[in-house]
């Protein structure tokens, strides 16, 4: 097995590993995604798929088991969730780390879960996007398509909120944050997403080694 295989196979592993004690816990109703009275099973389990967090994660997961089987797996779908999954896995952190991190009080398996999740992942899925890639894979095609899959769990994020009242983050409320501070964080996750977009395709015009 090669240096790349090997990578994609740990990475998967840790991303799967994460995502499956995250759903444990959420399934058993601790309070950390749940609140302090946790709704029935089948909204705590929207909720639990509603995470930007695991939605990553999930993107992640998906790329690199394909990438386990083939570290030089193409086409175009492909492209789009690759970059996506790396795009967004850097989000997470970035936004765990400066927004969320102070807001979070963490024992346990929750403490675990939430640093897969949030740190491990994202640290272990983009050094091993930097080293092994497969390049070349981002076109400005990809890239489109990769910010209307991002965008789009944003726009049902909102929409659905407005029927429940319920925001995976406080950021997203305009409840509390009015519509105004809201359409900010929107603007400015909007410039990291692309940003970011545009420096993976810088990247990706570079050898990687295989």
């Amino acid at each position: 097995m090669g240096a790349a295989r090997r990578w994609h196979v740990a990475t998967a592993a840790l991303a799967v590993g994460g995502l499956t004690l995250q759903l444990v816990l959420v399934i058993i109703g601790n309070p950390v995604l749940a609140e302090v009275e946790p709704p029935g099973l089948g909204l705590r389990l929207y909720r639990f798929a509603a995470y930007f967090t695991v939605e990553s994660n999930a993107l992640v997961a998906y790329a690199a088991l394909t990438l386990a089987r083939d570290p030089l797996r193409d086409g175009p779908r492909w492209r789009v969730v690759r970059l996506a999954g790396i795009v967004a896995i850097t989000v997470t952190a970035l936004v765990h780390f400066l927004l969320l991190r102070p807001l979070l009080d963490l024992e346990g398996w929750d403490y675990v879960a939430d640093k897969v999740l949030h740190m491990a992942v994202p640290a272990v899925a983009i050094l091993g996007w930097l080293r092994y890639g497969p390049r070349p894979r981002v076109s400005s095609a990809t890239i489109w398509s990769a910010l209307a899959l991002l965008l789009g769990w944003t726009a049902w994020t909102l929409a659905f909120g407005q029927l429940d009242g319920w925001y995976p983050y406080p950021f997203l409320d305009p409840d509390e944050e009015g519509w105004p501070g809201v359409v900010v964080v929107l603007v400015g996750v909007l410039a990291l997403v692309t940003a970011l977009s545009l420096a993976a395709r810088w990247w990706d015009r570079r050898p990687a080694r295989q």
